[in-house]
């Protein structure tokens, strides 16, 4: 290839590759029609040309350049002692026919693998099967799995499904009205065991936070049933993908605004989890949604008591703040807070010295944070003064004033 010079016009202004199935678009440009409609379905924006800059809408014409790629596939042909292989005749468009027979059709497992492989395919098909009512489709597949208590085949490549295509959010609202079991029936994939258990979870728990978050499901959060969050929990100590994982805090700090789900929550052993989870260090976001529940958790005295019990839990809080963001040095020193308040046992308090919370609270007073949270950190910091007065790093009264003048 290097060895040829490549007809300029022979090239998609997107993908700067030899075009394949160069389609037209109404501002005259041609593109390949895998980078054009990628671009014109996955965009949230205001979509325009890339080209010209002209508006261009998601349902407008590409017409395909037949003239154009007659004339690719004859320069390919022409150049293949320089290893340049002919591109293919493009197949032709999905239709929703096509589509609805296979729907029709579930209980046969080749349908569903076929439409895995046309969800997979590109941004047209994902298209063609959300109008066909593809989503609803695989929702209800799974919850009649749930009903029956049987995996059946075909329930990997379902949700294989829901990350392809994606279900439109007032749908997904139509959906949880019409059956209240989606939830449960999502939950419950996270307690089966089965042939790839960590990927077909992941996506399971990825379709479920999909769903809670699209869904407006306040009225369903609040009700949720203990199974619920303890297959949730389940899932964090089994280990899934990293996707998974964040999925599951998301759905679990969607729902700790209720009471009774923080201490169903408790009960799991969510909090120890939790703790577990940041002693191994993950990444910045995965630490901001843990500490975030934890902040919730610790709410209640149960949670209070749990995060206590851990040996490495005050250790591993103190030990994130000034260290990953402004978010987890906020909920950091809020759980701390909550912990020197309402759990200060002589043991908490000497492990908090320990463990260097006093130091780092004297250090976070001297950065530029917000005052809210300097005043926390001042708050923890003179509520035990006279248990840590003789520690080396505990400031004296003019150090508070000093600081705060900054």
């Amino acid at each position: 290839m290097d060895e040829i010079e490549v007809p300029q016009y022979f090239i998609c202004p997107i993908s700067l590759q030899i075009m394949k199935d160069p389609v037209t678009a109404i501002t005259g440009i041609t593109y390949d029609r895998d980078s054009i409609e990628q671009w014109l379905f996955s965009n949230n924006n205001t979509i325009t040309c890339p080209v010209t800059k002209q508006p261009l809408p998601t349902d407008s014409d590409l017409t395909p350049n037949h003239t154009l790629r007659r004339l690719i596939q004859a320069w390919c042909t022409q150049n293949a002692a320089f290893g340049i292989d002919r591109i293919p005749t493009p197949k032709p468009p999905l239709n929703k026919i096509q589509v609805l027979k296979l729907v029709n059709k579930l209980n046969d497992y080749k349908n569903l693998v076929q439409l895995e492989l046309l969800a997979a395919e590109n941004e047209r098909n994902k298209k063609c099967l959300q109008e066909a009512g593809v989503p609803k489709a695989m929702i209800m597949f799974i919850v009649n799995c749930y009903k029956k208590g049987e995996i059946e085949k075909g329930l990997e490549e379902a949700l294989s499904i829901l990350q392809f295509v994606k279900i439109p959010k007032e749908e997904v609202k139509v959906l949880l009205n019409e059956n209240d079991q989606i939830l449960d029936s999502l939950a419950w994939i996270l307690s089966c065991e089965m042939e790839n258990s960590v990927a077909v979870k992941s996506h399971a728990v990825l379709v479920l936070k999909t769903i809670i978050h699209k869904g407006e499901t306040n009225h369903f959060l609040e009700r949720l049933k203990p199974e619920f969050f303890e297959r949730i929990v389940r899932i964090l100590r089994q280990g899934v993908t990293q996707q998974g994982m964040n999925a599951a805090l998301h759905i679990l700090l969607s729902a700790c605004p209720w009471g009774r789900n923080r201490m169903i929550m408790v009960e799991a052993g969510l909090v120890l989890e939790l703790v577990e989870i940041e002693l191994g260090a993950p990444e910045k976001r995965i630490t901001e949604l843990t500490l975030a529940i934890l902040f919730h958790l610790c709410c209640c005295a149960n949670g209070r008591a749990k995060f206590v019990s851990h040996g490495g839990s005050i250790a591993v809080v103190t030990e994130r703040i000034l260290k990953v963001s402004a978010a987890v040095d906020d909920r950091a020193v809020f759980v701390l807070s909550l912990i020197s308040k309402f759990s200060a046992t002589n043991f908490v308090l000497q492990e908090m010295l320990n463990v260097g919370t006093v130091a780092k609270l004297c250090m976070l007073l001297q950065t530029d944070h917000a005052k809210y949270l300097k005043d926390k950190a001042i708050e923890i910091l003179k509520c035990h003064s006279q248990v840590w007065n003789n520690s080396p790093c505990f400031p004296d009264p003019s150090f508070y004033a000093t600081t705060l003048q900054r």
